[in-house]
């Protein structure tokens, strides 16, 4: 159930204020993407309404657009449930980000200048020091920023856009190997840093590959055990 899953105070109210359809929308997606709502669990209607301060008509079509773009299950006689993704799912999303990564490394070495290094830098230390404060919401939060930097930097806006539309789901893929990963996931964004530093193209590219495919791998490690 919905209250087992979110400890009080985890979901703020949404203000009525906007398009409320799209807010709730948005609010449970980032539920489903960090996990306070986890795969397989049963989402009650009355009790998301609850939680968001809001009917439940914006949140049965924010479920059902979920269920639409395959975040939640419709189940006849059941009701909603988060979907769970298949061994088959994750791989195919996490090999077609490396494709991306990679070749957004490869075009952030060959155009970013000191202010994207920078930038770059900042988001390694800051998610370096959540490592080292175990707080694996920012170090996910932190890891999506950099990503995010390194395909802001490539710029190129149709790769970016590709980018765009997996990333919530890499995000959902990361969460539960977050501190696995931990430590070394920055030690690999530092060596990416010095390869687009040194705008050496073929081994920020090799660096990107190595990187993502090594969240594939222990992604697939973590589901196994």
């Amino acid at each position: 159930m919905l209250s087992a899953g979110l400890p009080q105070g985890t979901v703020p109210k949404l203000e009525r204020p906007g398009p409320l359809r799209e807010r709730v929308y948005e609010a449970l997606l980032e539920l489903i993407t960090t996990r306070a709502l986890r795969p397989g669990q049963h989402l009650v209607e009355s009790e998301l309404a609850g939680h968001l301060g809001v009917s439940r008509q914006p949140v049965r079509e924010a479920l059902q657009r979920l269920n639409t773009e395959g975040w939640v299950d419709l189940r006849p006689a059941q009701g909603a449930f988060v979907h769970e993704p298949t061994e088959s799912e994750a791989d195919q999303l996490l090999s077609v980000r490396t494709l991306l990564e990679a070749e957004a490394a490869r075009l952030a070495a060959a155009n970013s200048g000191t202010a994207g290094i920078e930038a770059l830098e900042e988001l390694c230390a800051q998610g370096e020091q959540a490592v080292a404060d175990d707080d694996v919401d920012l170090a996910v939060a932190t890891n999506a920023a950099f990503h995010a930097k390194v395909m802001e930097l490539a710029g190129n806006l149709v790769l970016a856009e590709l980018a765009g539309q997996v990333d919530r789901r890499v995000r959902w893929y990361y969460t539960p190997v977050a501190r696995q990963r931990g430590r070394q996931s920055w030690i690999e964004h530092r060596e990416l840093i010095a390869a687009i530093s040194a705008r050496d193209e073929k081994r920020a590219t090799e660096v990107m590959r190595a990187h993502t495919e090594h969240t594939r791998k222990t992604y697939h490690q973590h589901e196994q055990s």
